[in-house]
């Protein structure tokens, strides 16, 4: 009987140091801040994003404008000058929801110019995890950006690192 459970005890010891796995982690918001041209993108798309702003602020405050006056003319208008002055109005509001949907929208310039800008850089840190990974013999690699949830991280795993050398940055 003690061979047996011995035996098993082998057995298990073994087939659980064949399969053990090799886990690792990033912090990509980390990677991207040590990346300048990552930082030179996100100042280039804020400050697109305060052009846009400024123009849809302008536009709108020229609506609001058009609507007061209308309010505080409507007395003296005819009903065909007030019907006009609406339908001003209201195409103003139109253009103005339309330029904030090709600004700002899911597939707005905006969204476009940020695929353009950060994507390529993205893509660069997964081809160099993807690396890392496969001369490593990593299993998962985990980033602890992002909103998962890690509550403990060995910095001895964390491969943030090698992946800035690997895109040929210095920490």
């Amino acid at each position: 009987m003690k061979k047996l459970i011995v035996l098993f005890g082998l057995t298990l010891f073994f087939s659980a140091t064949t399969y053990a796995q090799k886990f690792g982690f990033i912090d990509s918001d980390y990677i991207l801040e040590n990346i300048p041209a990552f930082t030179a993108a996100q100042d280039q798309l804020d400050q697109l994003s305060k052009q846009y702003q400024k123009e849809l602020e302008n536009m709108h405050a020229e609506i609001e404008q058009m609507y007061k006056n209308f309010q505080s003319e409507s007395v003296l208008l005819s009903e065909d000058m007030k019907r006009k002055r609406e339908d001003v109005i209201i195409t103003k509001e139109k253009d103005y929801k339309e330029l904030q949907r090709k600004y700002f929208g899911p597939n707005g310039d905006l969204f476009k110019k940020r695929q353009a800008l950060v994507k390529p850089i993205q893509d660069d840190i997964f081809n160099a995890v993807q690396e890392i990974a496969n001369d490593g013999g990593y299993a998962v690699i985990f980033d602890k950006a992002g909103g998962n949830t890690m509550l403990f991280t060995n910095p001895k795993f964390d491969l943030s690192d090698q992946v800035l050398q690997k895109l040929g940055y210095k920490n």
